[in-house]
Order: structure tokens, then sequence, then C-alpha cells
């Protein structure tokens, strides 16, 4: 087996189209497809633009035995400095369904990282997926990003939540305390207590609007240096990342006596299996100064809240933002979106676990954009 990697061309074309059949007929997902085209179809590369994707093909005689997209994008690293890092995601490889091309993943890695060995990945589905396990024993380091929740329909959570039925015993506690009503109380209750600290309504008003303009670049202003590392959130970024036309996101501006504070973005989640028929609500993105972020929290809670849906969620890494959930009625639970940094991006976040919790990365960081996040 001799595998080249290159960049997605249209000579590929068909040849993508046979490894997307062959990855179906094994009963693969549908989301693990390339791009026909050469151009990804999420943040294409233009002419000047710092904020693209780029599609990467392991080919062996010209045909696809994997790929690979890596998207660039400008970091803040404590306010004084920024520089392009590269996100890795959406790796598939025929070592999937065909044991010959097992080593195709670390191979397109160790690619990319040739080609900016700054670089990170982020969600993976948890450290029992492949992707994972390969990057810590390449020298990545790595972290579990928090997940909080807050449950808005205690009957439909206790009734829905996979996750925690998986056991005949968690079924049957869950649908007594559903049935019983003991569960509406508790649950009720403990976030009732965990949201007195919660932010008044009064302290701040929230707007919708169509689309990020010049006020998104203030609060980034006032904001950047609060964190050791983020990723870019100018009007400009912002405006590529949840553009107007997609209108599954709900874009809320936070101010308070005149006074923009931050921003969030909120959505709903697409179908996962571990909520069963849950309509979930997703904290998507955010930002503020940490000092302001209970204000958009609360704005964001409330908004949600008032859409009809049974359980908000969100991830949230810098722990700050994560106090400010808290206060807000959220509970933490077990998370699966893992953050693994390059060893050359290590030494942009030294002492590592002093940084990890001064970033500030949330779902928009990771490989759900602009529909499965």
């Amino acid at each position: 087996m001799s595998i080249v990697i290159r960049p997605h061309s249209a000579e590929h074309v068909e040849s993508v189209i046979r490894f997307n059949r062959r990855l179906m007929a094994a009963g693969t997902p549908d989301w693990m497809q390339i791009d026909v085209g050469p151009e990804a179809s999420w943040l294409p590369r233009q002419n000047g633009e710092k904020l693209y994707n780029e599609i990467f093909l392991a080919l062996e005689n010209d045909e696809v035995r994997g790929a690979y997209v890596l998207k660039h994008q400008e970091f803040s690293f404590g306010g004084n400095q920024s520089r392009s890092i590269g996100y890795y995601h959406h790796p598939i490889s025929e070592g999937m369904i065909n044991k010959t091309y097992a080593t195709v993943g670390a191979l397109m890695i160790r690619d990319a990282l040739r080609r900016q060995p700054f670089l990170y990945a982020l969600g993976m589905d948890g450290y029992d997926k492949p992707l994972p396990r390969m990057l810590k024993l390449l020298g990545w380091k790595d972290y579990l990003v928090p997940f909080y929740f807050r449950v808005v329909r205690p009957f439909r959570f206790l009734r829905q939540m996979e996750a925690l039925r998986e056991s005949g015993r968690n079924r049957y506690l869950m649908d007594f305390a559903a049935f019983s009503g003991t569960g509406w109380v508790g649950i009720k209750a403990i976030q009732a207590f965990r949201a007195l600290r919660a932010v008044s309504a009064s302290a701040y008003s929230a707007s919708e609007v169509p689309a990020f303009s010049d006020w998104a670049d203030d609060v980034w202003n006032s904001a950047k240096d609060s964190y050791a590392m983020t990723a870019i959130r100018s009007s400009e970024v912002l405006k590529k990342l949840y553009p107007p036309s997609q209108s599954h996101f709900t874009r809320l501006q936070v101010a308070r006596d005149g006074e923009i504070l931050g921003w969030a973005v909120v959505a709903e989640r697409g179908p996962k299996p571990r909520f069963g028929n849950m309509r979930v609500g997703s904290v998507v993105d955010c930002f503020a100064t940490p000092e302001n972020a209970p204000a958009v929290v609360q704005a964001a809670t409330e908004a949600l809240q008032g859409s009809g849906f049974d359980m908000i969620v969100t991830n949230q890494s810098c722990a700050k933002w994560g106090q400010a959930f808290e206060r807000a009625g959220f509970l933490k639970g077990p998370s699966n979106f893992v953050f693994a940094a390059s060893p050359q991006l290590l030494d942009l976040l030294s002492p590592f676990d002093t940084a990890k919790i001064q970033t500030h990365l949330t779902r928009g960081d990771g490989d759900g954009l602009p529909r499965s996040f």
C-alpha cells in the first residue's frame, strides 16, 4: 500500500464518488461523506480569506482511501498575539471498513501537522473513539470540555434521556420519578436552588439581531484579553460562521443601559440518539468579558426556554463561563466533547492545566457547524 495525500481537485471527483459509495454500502452514516467537489461546502477557500476549509485526500494510485478537512482560522492568545491555527476535522478512512487501510488515519494526521503544526481537534464524540486515542499516542494533550444542561420539561427528560436509561434499573427509577411527580419536583428544586444567584432580567436587555455588525467588534476588542486562547470573533468572522442565510441560528445581542455587553448564538440541536425524542436547544456560541458572562447566559437561557425545548445544553471550556451557566441553574453532566492540542500548539498554552480553564471554546469551534452542532 502506497498512500500519498493531496488537496482535493476536479480530477478526483469520480474517485470520491466511488469512495463514498463503498462507505455507504458498508453501512456507515450519511454524514461520513466527502464533499464530491474540490471546494468545501462550508467555508470554501476564497482569495485573501483567513477563515476557510480545505479538503485533502489520501490516494492509492489515484483511488481515494481517506480524507480529512483542515479549517484555517485566526486565534488570539491572551489578546497579545494572534496567529492562524489549524482545526483537524471530519477525518474519514477506508480503514473503518477494510483493515488493509488501518494506517491511513495516522498518515492523514501526520500530513495535517506537516501543513499546519499548530493544530487542534475538538469534539470527536469521546475517548472511546479511534481519533482521540490516536492523538494521545502521537503526544497530543487533551481534556474534556465541560458539558452543561438545564431541564425545561422534567417528564420528557426522564422518559427520553436515553443516555441515562441504558440499564433496566435506571429505566425503572426514571419512569417512577416521571409518573410519580417526584422527578419533576426534584429537578425543578435543584435547578431553582442553583439559580438563586442568577442575573435579574432587569439587569440587562436582550434583542434578536439578523446579523452581526460593527458592534460585535467592540465586544471582541473589550473581551479578547480575558482569554488564554480564543478564536477571533470579529464581526467579519461571525458573519461567515453565522450568516443571515442560516435562519436556524438565533443571534442575541445583550446590553445594559445602552452599552452592549456581549452576544450569544442559540439554535435547536439535530436529533441525537442519547437525547431520545426530546427537542434540545443549544447555546452554540457566546462571547463577552467574563464579568458580563452571567447576563449573556441568562439571556440565552430565557430565549431557549421560551421556544418550547425540553432541555438546553452547551459546552464551555472557560471556567468562568461554566460558573455563569451553573448560576443560571444549569447542571454539569458527563462530557464527550474532547479538545486535543498538538505539541506545537501546547507551546502557546503553557502551563496547560492553567491555560485550559482560561480558553474560550464552544460548540461553535467544533465540527458541528453549520448544522449538526
